[in-house]
């Protein structure tokens, strides 16, 4: 499996080693070992969630709050996505600032998302599943939806290559609030 380190500490892109033959490929998704030698971490997953999202479908900005905080390991099964990850993390260096990179079932690219981040992503392909594990279970009571379309964090969201201009939301991710609202 290869790191590379994003210019958000913590956040990391994970790139399995696949095996090809003409049967198809094969790779380890995760690796507990592996996880802790190469990228010096060791999350402990309470939960998968899958989701199937079509063309122009953006979910998130979904996070978390302590004592619930999410890790999370995102991955694309089938088709590609825009992920998007935002520290907010009060005592970051890089409050504030966002990474966004592909995430497809071509590239088996893999986003470790520390607790203390926001996450959503904006469906490329037809159609995508997105699978992730996370480190915490779900909490209404800690979760908060920000803004997609926040000015202050200005995400580049590739709506024309997602093949629409306003992308389709669901009711509480329209309702998202704005990144200043965040101390309230």
């Amino acid at each position: 499996m290869k790191c590379n380190f994003t210019p958000l500490d913590g956040l990391l892109l994970l790139t399995p080693s696949v095996y090809t033959d003409a049967r198809g490929h094969f790779f380890e998704s995760f690796n507990a070992k592996t996880f802790r030698q190469v990228a010096g971490i060791q999350p402990e997953f309470v939960q998968t969630n899958e989701s199937l999202s079509r063309q122009g479908v953006l979910r998130g900005l979904h996070w978390q709050k302590a004592p619930k905080a999410q890790g999370k390991l995102v991955r694309v099964v089938l088709g590609a996505v825009f992920d998007v990850a935002v520290d907010l993390r009060e005592n970051s260096e890089t409050f504030g600032q966002w990474y966004g990179c592909e995430l497809s079932d071509e590239n088996h690219a893999q986003l470790w998302i520390p607790p203390g981040f926001a996450h959503g992503f904006l469906t490329l392909s037809e159609t995508a599943i997105t699978s992730y594990q996370v480190t915490e279970h779900h909490s209404p009571d800690h979760e908060i939806c920000m803004a997609w379309n926040d000015p202050v964090l200005n995400i580049d969201w590739p709506l024309r290559r997602a093949g629409v201009t306003q992308p389709v939301l669901s009711p509480k991710d329209a309702q998202g609030i704005a990144f200043t609202e965040l101390d309230e």
